[in-house]
């Protein structure tokens, strides 16, 4: 009696168990611009297809080097903007990003909306068990816009995007209390930054001023800011 007493009092004392929370690391590559229009432009965007490729592979590698080999990191990509700058003889774009998927063990979720976006954010996995840890995201953007394909289908505009008004759509709780986001895209430190802590109450690190992607290679393929420019929470 006595045993069994002193084993109930244990479990009020500790309570139910509890899962183990488990952390995601998610990479957004957007879409290249089409250098069909582009090339016409002082200076143009994306001279080569892979700036939101290759600077996402980057943060793949070193989120492996932070939290080991056996991470659970998903790699989203706008996979309509890759289908239309394949047209421009490039190769097979498609096909190429889903080998690095494979040759990186990161689990690759191609999007073609914004709705599918969010939903995989909030929803792609069971969020009161896996959180996510870091976000970070390569892509097109300005000072209150993220642009997945940004001179892709109309020249110099974007019919795909997640603008700052629509944040809300992110449910708060699916970040882990630690979490870091990171917009490497041009001018998010003016103003979406501020509204991306408003609405899921994470801060996100942003630039003010432009990115540049042209000297990756200068940088272990990691995008570096433009003269004048510094980073913002």
């Amino acid at each position: 009696m006595r045993l069994l007493a002193a084993l109930c009092l244990l479990v009020v004392i500790l309570g139910p168990a509890q899962a183990r929370e488990e952390e995601e690391y998610i990479v957004v590559s957007g879409g290249p611009a089409l250098y069909q229009w582009e090339k016409f432009k002082r200076p143009p965007h994306d001279r080569w297809w892979g700036n939101f490729i290759r600077s996402a592979v980057a943060r793949i590698q070193q989120l492996k080097d932070e939290h080991g080999a056996d991470a659970k990191i998903t790699w989203l990509v706008h996979r309509p903007s890759y289908q239309r700058r394949s047209r421009q003889k490039e190769g097979p774009l498609t096909t190429w990003i889903d080998k690095l998927g494979t040759k990186y063990g990161v689990k690759l979720v191609w999007f073609e909306t914004t709705n599918q976006l969010i939903n995989y954010l909030n929803a792609g996995e069971p969020r009161h068990l896996v959180k996510i840890g870091t976000l970070d995201w390569f892509l097109h953007s300005n000072k209150a816009c993220f642009m997945f394909d940004y001179s892709s289908e109309i020249d110099s505009a974007s019919k795909v995007w997640l603008h700052q008004n629509d944040l809300k759509q992110i449910r708060r709780g699916i970040f882990s209390r630690k979490a870091k986001v990171k917009s490497w895209g041009c001018h998010t430190g003016e103003s979406m930054s501020k509204e991306w802590k408003r609405a899921t109450g994470i801060r996100m690190v942003g630039a003010i001023g432009k990115t540049d992607y042209s000297e990756m290679h200068r940088n272990n393929w990691i995008p570096s800011l433009s003269p004048g420019g510094r980073w913002k929470r």
